[in-house]
């Protein structure tokens, strides 16, 4: 078998090797998952989201997704950063019914806006059914979901710096391993370099930490103190959600963002996996999907869940695409739910060692959005398309902060990526020249062959 060729049937590599690539997929989520509830427990002064609850619904949202998106799609779906700002809105409000609130009491207002959020995906994915793919496409082409996808790799190279950057020798290891394995490992350590620059790497933090290297910010790099005082086995602390009007407005548009966000994000599964899965299973499934699996965690206490580009890093890298094994990934995640101990032990690895793989896997999103630009020959010696991709690279990478507006008492943020999107799709809309036809995968697949045969 050609090491290069990829892999749609993971099956014919047998089950410890899948167990070995579903690992990997729950490594590569694993940092950013729980980075998300330890940010909104700062928010809320210790009294915000579970890492429990939220690796639980990394897992059941996953496999919701696969089961709306028929099986097709090889996607994780994690905890969304793009939510962190209306997080941190709902813990500060001090009007109303919040006046008195402690912080706790305010999350479940929070997580009650996630689950409208979650809802408006449906919204959406029903005027794509109604309507079809091929006009919703029209205001989605390459040029802009191209840009959008370099985006979201490049907007979170400097999380991947600023982690390696607590230790960079430690950073350079990982990095190292990962290219190493990826380009001459054999057999089955090629398709897992990610397993293996966390392993080797994770051995080489603990050499240097006993010998007394320590992070940049005078830490230790490893810190063993949270599996101690973690239970073994436990529920996760799961919570009801309620609704406030106020949350809701200060939740709820954000999901403009992340919707952005997952065309970006399927499109760029869809380059990397050579499948169209924007056509088939359709991208208003993906939608309907991704929306549940948001409502659910929301209505259980969770964060709002998305689908991770750092698995589709993963997909790029090891070249095995079948959902199986990401499915894997997700039962990994749900299990880990319940074994606080485990879930502690996966999280002392060293902030440096997720800088070092995050160095490639970030990178790896953007270099994935230039190849959608061009596999789909976007012809950037036009002004317009030119201008299109300007607009939203300045807007995605330079709005750190995104944008800041009021509505009533109730500030909202836009994202620097919900922005970026936004301004794409009304330019690609109100600038002549837009010539773009959605291909279903059946026409594309007979462009090609008259390619191949010399009639184009």
């Amino acid at each position: 078998m050609n090491p290069n060729e990829p892999i749609y049937d993971a099956r014919k590599l047998g089950i410890h090797k899948m167990a070995l690539l579903g690992l990997q997929h729950l490594f590569a989520m694993f940092g950013a998952t729980i980075l998300v509830p330890i940010l909104v427990n700062n928010y809320f002064h210790g009294e915000g989201l579970s890492v429990q609850v939220t690796l639980f619904f990394a897992g059941i949202g996953t496999l919701v997704f696969h089961l709306c998106s028929r099986f097709k799609v090889p996607a994780f779906l994690g905890s969304s950063f793009a939510f962190l700002g209306g997080f941190a809105t709902v813990a500060n409000l001090e009007t109303g019914r919040f006046a008195t609130m402690t912080y706790g009491e305010k999350l479940p207002y929070a997580c009650g806006g996630i689950v409208i959020a979650g809802l408006l995906y449906l919204v959406l994915a029903l005027i794509i059914r109604a309507v079809g793919v091929h006009r919703v496409m029209r205001f989605l082409p390459p040029v802009v979901t191209g840009p959008i996808i370099i985006c979201i790799g490049l907007g979170l190279a400097p999380s991947a710096i600023g982690n390696a950057s607590q230790c960079w020798p430690l950073a350079l290891i990982a990095v190292a391993m990962v290219i190493v394995f990826n380009i001459w490992g054999k057999g089955m350590f090629k398709i897992i370099p990610i397993l293996m620059g966390v392993f080797i790497a994770y051995a080489a933090a603990v050499v240097m930490n006993h010998f007394g290297v320590t992070n940049a910010d005078g830490s230790a790099l490893l810190a063993f103190e949270t599996i101690k005082s973690a239970p073994a086995v436990g529920l996760p602390p799961f919570q009801i959600a309620k609704f406030d009007l106020t949350a809701i407005i200060v939740m709820a548009p954000i999901a403009i963002a992340s919707m952005m966000e997952h065309v970006g994000d399927i499109s760029a599964i869809s380059a990397t996996t050579d499948r169209n899965f924007l056509e088939d299973p359709g991208l208003n499934n993906t939608l309907l999907g991704d929306g549940l699996a948001t409502a659910l965690s929301g209505m259980f206490g969770g964060p709002a869940n998305t689908t991770y580009g750092e698995n589709t890093s993963v997909l790029e890298l090891s070249k095995v695409f079948d959902p199986r094994v990401v499915r894997m990934a997700a039962l990994y995640a749900v299990i880990l739910g319940f074994i606080p101990k485990m879930a502690a032990f996966i999280g002392t690895m060293p902030t440096a060692l997720i800088g070092g793989i995050s160095f490639v896997m970030y990178g790896m999103i953007s270099a994935i959005g230039i190849r959608n630009l061009v596999e789909n020959k976007v012809d950037l010696t036009k002004s317009r398309n030119l201008i299109i991709a300007a607009v939203i690279m300045v807007c995605g990478l330079g709005l750190t902060n995104g944008i800041t507006f009021h509505v009533g008492h109730v500030t909202v943020t836009l994202t620097a990526l919900a922005v970026a999107s936004i301004a794409g799709i009304v330019l690609n809309a109100i600038l002549p020249g837009n010539e773009y036809r959605f291909e279903s995968s059946k026409t594309k697949d007979k462009v090609d062959e008259k390619d191949r045969a010399g009639y184009v």
